[in-house]
């Protein structure tokens, strides 16, 4: 009996031996298949991040053009980061918001300063030219599998769409109208009304209301008006907040 056992257990000791190998080489690939993500992420992220700077500072170009301080931008992320939230949508959603709202006016940089410059009414051809700046900001960055960009593509496009259909380039209507630019169409018209322009001077916050009022329904979601109203003390104390201290390039570029 000794024996028999003896031997068994020797029997057994070179399968041992194999299952501990194979194990050892099944962590080893665990580890290096650990590494190799580590690596793509880090290099996904450094790729973002040089886009993201790239189209930031294009947009920023486009809107010296039009602003002499290039802070609209920068309010503009805020102010759709914190409306969507307001809306309930998901924190992830609305931070890649933030960072593709500033996009959302880059194709102004393919508009000329005659037109985008001009004190007065535009006439019908001139507008004809400005009303292509969404196409030419949704061309800019629609060529990006990065989901940061097709967000920003989205709202280039769409955000001078009205929600009864009349607005510009496609017509959309409705819900037809991405959530996104819904959102930045508001932010956008209230902080813009509300900041000197080469024009006209600033309106006050309860002026912006008033008009934003006025197109509930016409040019914008309802519901999203409803929430800015709802909220406009706390938007326009993160729009003071921003103007009172702006964040840097680099700040913008940590956070997205």
């Amino acid at each position: 009996m000794i024996a028999s056992t003896a031997c068994a257990a020797g029997k057994g000791a070179p399968e041992n031996s194999y299952d501990e190998f194979a194990i050892a080489q099944m962590e080893r690939i665990v580890l290096d298949l650990k590494a190799m993500y580590r690596e793509r992420n880090d290099a996904l992220r450094e790729v973002t991040r040089a886009h993201h700077d790239a189209l930031l500072r294009l947009s920023r170009a486009a809107e010296y053009r039009d602003d002499d301080t290039g802070v609209h931008i920068v309010r503009i992320g805020f102010l759709s980061e914190a409306l969507a939230l307001m809306l309930g949508e998901g924190k992830t959603f609305a931070r890649l918001l933030r960072n593709a709202a500033p996009m959302h006016d880059v194709g102004k940089i393919g508009i000329p300063d005659h037109v985008l410059k001009k004190p007065g009414a535009l006439t019908p051809d001139e507008r004809a030219v400005m009303n292509r700046h969404p196409e030419i900001g949704a061309e800019i960055l629609g060529r990006s599998r990065i989901p940061l960009f097709q967000l920003a593509a989205e709202v280039a496009l769409c955000h001078h769409e009205r929600w009864d259909g009349t607005g510009y380039p496609r017509g959309l209507a409705g819900d037809a109208i991405p959530l996104s630019a819904r959102i930045v169409a508001v932010a956008d018209f209230c902080d813009a009304l509300t900041m000197d322009r080469c024009y006209r001077d600033a309106f006050t916050p309860a002026q912006a209301l008033d008009m934003l009022s006025a197109q509930r329904g016409k040019a914008f979601d309802p519901r999203v008006v409803d929430r800015f109203i709802a909220k406009a003390d706390e938007l326009f104390a993160l729009r003071a907040r921003i103007d009172a201290a702006p964040p840097s390039h680099d700040e913008l570029l940590m956070a997205a």
